[in-house]
């Protein structure tokens, strides 16, 4: 079963993503296109993701449509290398905007430090 954990912060929503974006796992997903009307960023998590069939690829660009549709960019961030080559297969690596590094939003788990005076 696909899971989605939601983090804000101002008007960028990040969407964690766990499991497979497969047929018959996408309606949680396809539920997120009207929930992310009053941001300006939306930003996929695909860290925790295994896997991503057709029908997963065809709600992923419906929900690029939606968040475009709105003024909303939509990113995917943490694509790892066997979803990545999925992507330039399908060629959809040129239609998504992807970062494939792997690395965590970092203003969404650490609070900025200040420097303490010892």
């Amino acid at each position: 079963m696909l899971k989605v954990h939601a983090k804000r912060l101002n008007a960028v929503e990040v969407l964690s993503l766990e499991g497979q974006i497969v047929n018959g796992q996408t309606e949680v997903l396809r539920s997120v296109g009207p929930l992310a009307g009053d941001t300006s960023e939306l930003i996929l998590d695909l860290s925790n993701v295994t896997t991503v069939d057709a029908h997963g690829l065809g709600v992923l660009l419906q929900l690029r449509e939606q968040t475009l549709a709105k003024g909303i960019q939509l990113e995917l961030r943490n694509v790892n290398q066997p979803l990545y080559r999925i992507f330039e297969i399908t060629r959809l690596n040129t239609v998504f905007k992807i970062d494939s590094a792997m690395e965590v939003v970092p203003e969404f788990i650490y609070p900025q430090r200040m420097p303490v005076a010892a």
